[in-house]
């Protein structure tokens, strides 16, 4: 197994260790595995912290719906409780890149642990308010207090950057993994808050959601000997100022308006307790998809892999106008595979146009570009549901949504500049 390199910076002695791709010679014992996964956590300390990040980004998915559900059940109202939750996601899309800078300045450990701690009380306080039924305008003040809440993802993939920075074969691998890890959070997420608030009792889910990720941070800022050494501050200004930054952005903001809208769509068309099971089938062809493309040497052009998604979105579209619901499970099915190797070669562009300095603040920027694209289509689907001539309509928009995207990256040349962060 190659061994890890202690480099010095201005910040003194690096913690994480600089890995070195196996040569081609190298048919020691000690040489890695062939599977690409496994080489990526025979490197010391990667389980570990990969571990701890897991089980904090789990949350990710439960804190939307446990809130929706606790509200709910305390108000009688699921506009006042959809209201609040996007009150701290809008909240959270100001505060985010400014969390990430402050990681790229002060270090993971540093900003996440007590990020979080605030962020987990507010979650109690909210808990506090709902359980005692206070005025509506708390609960939305609270929401907005507890939108501290750092990129956990993003910190990870920032380890891998910079463990992995001379291979980028494997930097692919682990970008891919974290794809995968994302869409199976974000199944999991839910399912396990509606079983906790429906088996207990309404504010379950933001109790164990809180504890999960409080734990979780805790256990991922404790792996200092991965975690990237802090960086000298620049006078390079937002990332946005770096050279094909902004228009990836508004690829990513197009590429969210898909998801937002197909979940809306989906779910308004199926409308009922299936809804939830032949949604998840979109998130397990990309966790599944994203794998099988880690295993690839190199990543695709995200022109092509845009190119892709317009196409097998059209497939939930055919298959909601046949009325069959098989159908548009397999369809969903399909038109996940092209989600993970969009995102994972999207989120490798935006590691390789930032500054090394500024990478956690590059990553916020592009999860906030998705989740304004998020809103956007969420919003747009919502509306074609409760108007549209025909039942299938509302497919229309993803499969429009990913045009738009693809046509984007084309007409701005997204991928083709030579990268500022290499």
């Amino acid at each position: 197994m190659p061994q890890p390199d202690l480099t010095l910076t201005p910040a003194g002695p690096a913690l994480a260790p600089r890995y070195r791709a196996p040569r081609h010679h190298d048919r020691g014992p000690r040489a890695l595995p062939a599977n690409p996964y496994l080489r990526l956590f025979a490197l010391p300390g990667t389980r570990a912290f990969t571990a701890g990040n897991l089980i904090a980004r789990l949350p990710m998915g439960m804190f939307g719906v446990s809130a929706v559900i606790m509200i709910s059940a305390a108000y009688g109202s699921y506009a006042l409780a959809g209201a609040v939750t996007a009150t701290g996601l809008a909240v959270g899309s100001v505060t985010g890149p400014l969390i990430a800078r402050l990681v790229d300045r002060y270090g993971q450990a540093g900003v996440a642990v007590p990020a979080t701690a605030y962020a987990v009380l507010g979650s109690l306080v909210l808990v506090l308010c709902v359980h005692a039924k206070a005025p509506v305008w708390a609960l939305f003040l609270t929401a907005a207090l507890t939108a501290t809440t750092p990129n956990t993802g993003g910190m990870s993939r920032a380890r891998w950057a910079h463990l992995l920075r001379d291979d980028p074969d494997a930097l692919h691998t682990a970008n891919a993994f974290e794809q995968a890890a994302d869409e199976l959070c974000y199944v999991l997420g839910p399912v396990l808050a509606a079983v906790l608030c429906s088996a207990l009792f309404p504010e379950a889910g933001t109790l164990a959601a809180g504890a999960l990720f409080l734990g979780g941070v805790l256990l991922f800022a404790a792996q200092r000997s991965t975690e990237p050494p802090v960086a000298p501050r620049t006078a390079s200004g937002s990332p946005l100022r770096a050279p094909g930054m902004a228009p990836l952005l508004a690829v990513f903001l197009a590429t969210g308006a898909v998801f937002g809208s197909m979940e809306v769509v989906t779910l308004a068309y199926v409308d009922g307790p299936v809804a939830g099971p032949v949604l998840a089938l979109q998130a397990a062809g990309s966790c599944a998809a994203g794998l099988l493309y880690g295993r690839a040497r190199r990543a695709a052009r995200l022109r092509t892999c845009l190119a892709a998604m317009t196409v097998l979105m059209a497939m939930p579209l055919l298959a909601a106008s046949t009325g069959f619901l098989p159908a548009l499970a397999a369809g969903l099915l399909v038109a996940g595979m092209a989600t993970a190797p969009t995102m994972v070669t999207g989120m490798g562009l935006v590691q390789r146009l930032t500054p090394p300095a500024q990478l956690n603040e590059g990553m916020s920027l592009a999860v906030t570009a998705l989740l304004a694209g998020i809103a956007t289509g969420s919003a747009t689907g919502g509306w074609a549901a409760d108007h549209a001539p025909f039942a299938s309509f509302g497919f229309l928009i993803p499969v429009t949504a990913a045009a738009t995207a693809f046509a984007l990256c084309t007409a701005t040349g997204v991928g083709r500049r030579t990268p500022v962060g290499s």
